[in-house]
């Protein structure tokens, strides 16, 4: 964990806690050392970004309340635009626009992304702002780009890119794995292979008889 992540989320409240049980000298104790500012993304956080199809996103209501959406789209629909700014095309939805009018109100949010059957997750922090689609084009056609040269299929309106703060690979522990249907039938496509081929040897040896 960087230490700008630290310096973020560790409060008082926090700290008091961490000192009572012991788990300052983990966590809290990087304190002491100066913020070392924004943390930039490195090989491992970019592969999890650009390969996830899902994660969460918190917003902040004018209200004061967390608003979290869920996000999906095909794997690769979440883009490394430069740098510490990831991006991606934001399609039609119910149109309520909560998540958009909060970024436009306050953009500072909060993404949980998890890659489940490695059982692996990352935090971040970030800076989120609203292109529109008349605004710049360009951006809104590579951000619906996907790495197997297709496109999102979902009308897309505008695009939404985010500033990264800081970031956390939180403890996998409690993480359940869960796979897609891809990835189950990948897994057990050499058992399907093996069974095809067992059943034509058996009905060849039927065969012969």
């Amino acid at each position: 964990m960087g230490m700008h992540y630290h310096h973020l989320i560790f409060g008082p409240q926090t700290l008091a806690r961490q000192n009572a049980s012991g788990s300052i000298v983990a966590y809290g104790g990087d304190l002491d050392s100066a913020d070392q500012g924004p943390q930039a993304l490195g090989d491992r956080e970019i592969h999890l970004l650009v390969n996830c199809f899902q994660f969460h996103m918190a917003t902040l209501s004018p209200t004061g309340w967390p608003y979290i959406q869920y996000r999906s789209g095909p794997r690769g629909f979440l883009h490394h635009v430069g740098e510490r700014t990831i991006g991606f095309a934001d399609h039609q939805g119910n149109q309520q626009y909560v998540t958009v009018g909060n970024i436009e109100a306050n953009g500072k949010v909060a993404l949980f992304v998890a890659d489940m059957p490695v059982r692996a997750r990352l935090k971040l922090f970030g800076t989120a702002r609203i292109v529109e689609a008349d605004e710049d084009p360009d951006l809104l056609q590579r951000l619906r780009s996907l790495p197997n040269g297709l496109q999102v299929g979902a009308k897309c309106e505008r695009s939404i890119l985010i500033d990264v703060e800081a970031y956390d690979w939180n403890c996998r522990r409690s993480l359940v794995p869960q796979y897609t249907e891809e990835q189950v039938r990948a897994r057990m496509q050499p058992y399907l292979d093996e069974i095809t081929a067992l059943r034509a040897e058996v009905d060849r040896l039927r065969a012969d008889r």
